[in-house]
């Protein structure tokens, strides 16, 4: 594991199953949130409610300010929780989320970063070769806010051999 100059964690080394412990924990790197960001999600997604698109309705609300789409936080958050590279060539399938909740509004210009902690490890009674991992997840912003957060349930391989 290794300290960046902004203070957060990243790992490149793939763990497995057997190498993770209960209250082991990963930062990701930070990503600003753009303009583009939320065009291009509310493009895709058909998601173009004027909370997102319109700057003079936002200003109406309690927010006072056009929001980045929840959902495209959480696609953010899938981006930059996969750079931490912990499961790269050891996940074997993405089994859901758990208790997801949306705490605190995104904007545009927010930088966010993802914390994952291990929370539960259960090797497979049936198949030896792997077992399920749940981690606790947090998208954070530049204040240390907890934006959204919930649990990722992953299928992981065992060590070989």
């Amino acid at each position: 594991m290794t300290t960046n100059l902004l203070g957060t964690t990243s790992s490149s080394a793939v763990r497995y199953l057997d190498d993770l412990e209960l209250g082991q924990e990963w930062i990701s790197a930070g990503r600003t949130v753009t303009e583009f960001d939320v065009v291009t999600f509310g493009t895709w997604s058909g998601d173009m409610h004027p909370l997102h698109t319109n700057e003079e309705y936002a200003k109406t609300t309690e927010f006072g300010t056009r929001l980045f789409h929840g959902p495209g936080a959480l696609s953010l958050a899938f981006g930059l929780e996969m750079a931490l590279g912990w499961k790269n060539g050891s996940a074997i399938a993405f089994l859901g989320i758990d208790n997801w909740k949306m705490c605190a509004p995104i904007r545009i210009g927010d930088t966010i970063t993802v914390r994952e902690e291990v929370i539960g490890i259960r090797p497979s009674s049936s198949k030896p070769d792997r077992g399920i991992v749940t981690t606790r997840v947090q998208i954070l912003n530049q204040n240390g806010v907890v934006c959204q957060e919930g649990d990722w349930v992953v299928l992981l391989s065992r060590r070989p051999g």
